[in-house]
């Protein structure tokens, strides 16, 4: 398909107006409401983030890895990979990410177990970096209703919070990610295991919406984005079926 022929495709079926189309006739008498399939050339990614990691206690911060915080996972958040590892082995998968944080590898495991698929490492879809917070305080601050922290969601950015990683630079190394696995996996579904800030960012950009819109994917959970070029598509947050009750 001529490049300028699939980008025009791309764009209809990025707006809704084509649905799959029909292989057995080139005419129809009748125009039954459809899915929107994954268009030419297009990506589709499955942002799946990391099962419950271990708690924070005052006094003992997480494990450091290129100054974000590490912590592995917890019974709990095993099982969580369990579960949704089972729910994706069935789904045809082009390639594995995981990020350079323990939390998403181990979450990656029991599919790459599974499928056989080698894990590829992407740098840029580790959690954004909260500063002086990234040790696990965060959570301390957050819960206890620290100043800065209510100035964090009252604003919605996380570089109010002393030492983080602007925004703005948050926001284009998430992007950029994006945009690379789309461009090595033309017309084919790949599974990222990444972070709640991570999730909410991407979503964010494809959206429009307001930055923290989508904060707050529950761990283990599967949202879809499709990705034709410059244009993302949202096609579900926070999948938790597979995690039952």
């Amino acid at each position: 398909m001529p490049p300028g022929h699939r980008a025009a495709s791309a764009r209809r079926y990025a707006t809704g107006l084509v649905t799959a189309p029909d292989s057995t006739s080139q005419q129809a008498d009748s125009y039954p409401q459809g899915t929107i399939p994954l268009p030419p050339g297009a990506t589709e990614i499955l942002l799946v983030r990391h099962g419950q990691s271990q708690a924070y206690v005052p006094g003992a911060p997480f494990p450091l890895v290129g100054g974000h915080g590490d912590p592995p996972l917890t019974e709990h958040g095993h099982r969580q990979a369990e579960l949704v590892g089972a729910r994706l082995a069935d789904v045809k998968l082009d390639a594995i990410y995981v990020t350079t944080l323990t939390r998403t590898a181990q979450t990656a495991a029991p599919l790459v177990a599974r499928v056989g698929l080698e894990p590829v490492v992407e740098a840029d879809l580790r959690e954004v970096h909260l500063g002086q917070w990234d040790d696990g305080s965060y959570r301390q601050m957050m819960a206890q209703g620290h100043p800065v922290a209510r100035q964090v969601l009252t604003e919605q950015r996380w570089g109010v919070i002393p030492g983080a990683e602007p925004d703005d630079a948050f926001a284009a190394r998430v992007r950029g990610a994006i945009m690379r696995l789309a461009a090595a996996h033309p017309d084919q579904r790949i599974a990222a295991f990444t972070h709640g800030g991570v999730i909410a960012q991407v979503l964010s950009t494809a959206s429009g919406s307001r930055p923290f819109a989508f904060l707050g994917a529950d761990n283990a959970s599967v949202s879809r984005l499709y990705v034709m070029g410059e244009h993302w598509m949202v096609r579900s947050f926070n999948d938790t079926a597979h995690l039952g009750d």
